[in-house]
């Protein structure tokens, strides 16, 4: 089977095509609700007080206030622990000399980040699952609890959520504790805003550059333990110790920033689209680059996976989606949400420190051009 895994059509293209959603009119009312909950220059982020799920830890406003914390699920008994990123500069790419290296990790250049939070592990089925079969809805309906300001945003996401699959999207694996894969790019964003919707914080996908800063955790090294791959049996699942499966979340060593599986297990879902090269950021620092999506296939994946070897797990490692990953599919259209060949991907959130606004969001943060693509393809 090929596993690799596919990109998205925009969360706009997912309200236009109702036999995703729950009926048309509904598509409607959602589409409506969520333009409106952005429309001011600070969106759902800096409002009422109940619409920010409390936890002291998670409360910070400068970089050296930031502290680890778990985001809590409401509802459920399922938590995400992140961990505090310090922002900086630092060498993205590989070196020439690099083993292993591939044309697209070059020229290395500089790059600057701010500080953000980034989950501890890939996410897992555990939480992913809450906004898949609306966990969280039905525990609160059981327990007779009227919807929160939170539940409300938060619900108007589950209407756009996937439908039901149409395999075990495990593959036999495993499920709890286990990464959740197979899903769309667009599928990991979608979640991102039910969560954001949810608590009250604002959590995306990270950039590329991010992903690898907090991969790298200062180094500089092929791997962040060091070049020597005689130690990746105590940091990564790989193809040679993998027996051929992915693994339950945190088993290895983490990295020197405490983040766990950044080398294999899975392959985690980034913003970028992918780019031939990084020449489009020599010249001097690049400030919290981003390239834009602006094709369905084609987005970047981090990280490497337990199917691939030891130079594909290496920090400045890049793989691209494609087509193949969708290849048994047998829906018609194939379905937006789920990508069949797609068992090495799955993906971790981050919540930058400073949210940005709602202008910001919709010129570059949520910003993609996939839908357009898949209408001309037709």
């Amino acid at each position: 089977m090929n596993r690799r895994a596919g990109a998205e059509p925009s969360v706009w293209a997912s309200f236009l095509r109702g036999r995703f959603l729950r009926g048309s009119r509904v598509a409607v009312a959602v589409a409506g609700a969520w333009f409106a909950s952005f429309a001011g220059t600070s969106g759902i982020w800096a409002q009422a007080p109940e619409r920010v799920l409390d936890i002291p830890e998670a409360v910070a406003a400068t970089e050296a206030e930031m502290k680890p914390y778990s985001e809590r699920i409401e509802h459920t008994d399922v938590t995400i622990p992140l961990v505090p990123i310090k922002g900086g500069t630092f060498p993205m790419g590989s070196p020439d000399g690099e083993p292993g290296r591939a044309a697209d990790e070059g020229p290395r250049h500089e790059v600057k980040v701010a500080p953000f939070w980034m989950g501890k592990f890939e996410m897992t089925w555990d939480a992913y699952e809450i906004w898949m079969f609306d966990q969280d809805i039905q525990r609160r309906e059981l327990a007779k609890a009227a919807p929160n300001l939170r539940d409300k945003e938060a619900d108007e996401y589950q209407l756009s959520q996937p439908t039901a699959p149409y395999t075990d999207m495990t593959f036999g694996m495993g499920k709890r504790g286990y990464p959740a894969i197979c899903m769309t790019q667009l599928a990991a964003r979608v979640y991102c805003q039910w969560l954001s919707a949810k608590t009250g914080r604002y959590y995306r996908l990270p950039t590329e550059a991010e992903w690898e800063y907090a991969c790298r955790a200062g180094t500089t090294t092929a791997y962040s333990f060091g070049d020597d791959t005689a130690a990746l049996d105590e940091h990564a699942w790989h193809l040679d110790n993998s027996e051929e499966k992915y693994h339950p979340v945190g088993k290895k060593k983490p990295n020197p920033w405490g983040l766990h599986d950044m080398h294999g297990n899975v392959s985690e879902w980034v913003l970028d689209q992918h780019s031939a090269d990084y020449s489009q950021w020599s010249g001097g620092p690049a400030v919290n680059p981003l390239s834009i999506p602006r094709t369905e296939w084609g987005r970047v994946v981090r990280g490497g996976s337990w199917d691939v070897d030891a130079k594909k797990l290496r920090s400045a490692a890049r793989d691209k989606s494609h087509e193949d990953w969708k290849q048994q599919d047998p829906q018609q259209p194939k379905s937006i949400w789920y990508l069949t060949d797609a068992l090495h991907v799955g993906f971790r959130i981050v919540r930058p420190l400073t949210p940005p606004s709602a202008e910001e969001r919709a010129a570059k943060w949520d910003k993609q051009e996939p839908f357009e693509d898949r209408k001309r393809k037709r």
